[in-house]
C-alpha cells in the first residue's frame, strides 16, 4: 500500500514517522512549491508481484486551503502510479467534551467544514445550502472501520472514539463559539483546521481519504497553560505505531 500521510506542522509530521517503526526512513524530497516529502519504506524480498509499502509524511502547512494545495500537488506529481492507495490527515487538535479528553484520538467517520458558509438573520448557513458547494465529506466506512478495528479502545493513556470532526479556519476559544458549534454538531469530538483541505484533494483523485486527530485541548475558552501539546504528539505516535498493519495490507 502507498499512503500518504499530511500534517499541518513539522513537529505533527515527526510523530507520524517515529510511530513508523517498522518502515526505514530516507531523506527528505522536495516538490513543485517548495514543499517537503519524507518517504518511509518497509524493505521486502524483491518479489514482483509484491508492492513495498510506502508512507509518505508531507507537513502541508496550516488551514485547510494550504494542506488543500499541498495534498494537491503531492498527488499530482507523485512517482507513483497510481498516486497513493489511502491518504490520511493527521495532527493535533482540540477536543469537545465529554467526548474527548486530553490524550484521546478521535477517527472520523465525517469531516466537516464548520465555517464555510454564510452569516444570515436566522444564524449559520452552510455553504452547500446556499448551493454553491459542499460542507461535508465521509470517509469510506469500511476504512474507518478498519483503523478502529486497529486502534481498538485504545488504552487509559490514548483511548479512541470514532466521531465526526470539524474543520475550521479560526480556533474556538470562547465558551459561545463552543456552544454554536456543539448546538449545530452536536456528535463532534473534534476540532482542527486541515482534515476538509486533505479530504477536498483526495476526493478530485478519487482516492480514498482518513483523518486521524490527538487531542491536546479542550475545545472552549482559550487557555495555553491548559494544553497538552506533547501528550498529544505521543498520542499521534502512539497512532501510527498501531497503524503499520493496515499499511501493509495489499491493495
Amino acid at each position: 500500500m502507498r499512503v500518504l500521510v499530511v500534517t499541518a506542522v513539522a513537529a505533527e509530521a515527526d510523530s507520524v514517522g517515529a510511530g513508523l517503526s517498522r518502515f526505514a526512513g530516507g531523506g527528505p524530497r522536495e516538490m513543485t512549491g517548495g514543499y517537503e516529502l519524507r518517504s518511509h519504506a518497509q524493505y521486502m524480498p524483491r518479489i514482483s508481484s509484491v508492492q513495498i509499502p510506502v508512507v509518505d509524511v508531507l507537513a502541508g502547512g496550516v488551514g485547510p486551503a494550504a494542506v488543500a494545495a499541498a495534498t494537491a500537488t503531492a498527488l499530482a506529481t507523485s512517482p507513483y502510479d497510481p498516486p497513493y492507495d489511502l491518504v490520511i490527515s493527521a495532527g493535533i487538535g482540540g477536543g469537545f467534551a465529554p467526548h474527548a479528553p486530553l490524550g484521546s484520538l478521535v477517527v472520523a467517520d465525517t469531516i466537516i467544514a464548520a465555517d464555510l458558509g454564510a452569516g444570515s438573520p436566522d444564524g449559520y448557513v452552510p455553504v452547500d445550502e446556499l448551493g454553491f458547494g459542499r460542507t461535508v465529506h465521509r470517509p469510506p466506512a469500511a476504512l474507518t472501520a478498519r483503523i478502529m478495528k486497529v486502534l481498538g479502545a485504545g488504552d487509559a493513556e490514548h483511548p479512541v472514539v470514532s466521531a465526526p470532526v470539524l474543520t475550521v479556519s479560526t480556533v474556538t476559544g470562547t465558551a459561545e463559539r463552543t456552544a454554536e458549534l456543539v448546538a449545530r454538531h452536536p456528535r463532534a469530538a473534534a476540532e482542527g483546521m486541515e482534515g476538509f483541505g486533505v479530504a477536498e484533494a483526495a476526493a478530485a483523485h478519487s482516492i480514498p481519504f482518513a483523518e486521524i486527530r490527538a487531542i491536546s485541548n479542550a475545545v472552549g475558552p482559550r487557555d495555553r497553560a491548559a494544553w497538552r501539546i506533547d501528550r498529544a504528539l505521543d498520542s499521534l505516535r502512539y497512532a501510527f505505531t498501531l497503524l503499520t498493519p493496515v499499511f501493509e495490507e495489499p491493495t
